[in-house]
């Protein structure tokens, strides 16, 4: 339970979404939690992880998107760089983002179903309208960071 409480702080403090009346003649995606384990090499649990994702399966390409295109380094570029790196002895640094799907900002109107459990008292009948992409978008890997 500390995961999915650690995993909603997160997507609060991006401030990811907004309350909002459900607009007339849209549907609202629905939410899921998908929960895992990190096992370490010796087979033990290291840590377990929780990840609110939209039901985004569910928007019709053509309809509701058009591009799903997302950039990536290819393989030769990074070994480019590391080269360059050695060659003017440079240090590498690896980062990873957690949350980097909640960085970036939608350029269309999604609205989402309240979570069951995490309801907002007296707003029982609104949607939450998303301002950040969220995993499970089919946009999601597209939408600029600001990273």
């Amino acid at each position: 339970m500390k995961e999915i409480l650690d995993e909603i702080d997160s997507v609060m403090h991006k401030n990811t979404w907004v309350l909002s009346d459900l607009p007339p003649n849209c549907k609202a995606l629905r939410c899921k939690w998908i929960q895992k384990s990190k096992i370490k090499v010796c087979g033990s649990i290291n840590k377990y992880k929780a990840k609110l994702v939209i039901e985004g399966f569910r928007k019709k390409e053509g309809i509701d998107f058009f591009d799903t295109y997302a950039p990536v380094a290819r393989i030769s570029t990074i070994k480019l760089m590391l080269a360059l790196a050695v060659i003017h002895k440079l240090v590498i640094h690896q980062m990873d983002v957690k949350t980097v799907f909640l960085n970036g900002d939608l350029d269309e109107e999604i609205d989402m179903k309240q979570l069951e459990g995490f309801l907002m008292p007296g707003n029982d009948h609104k949607v939450r309208k998303l301002k950040k992409s969220l995993y499970g978008l089919k946009k999601a890997p597209k939408m600029p960071s600001k990273v």
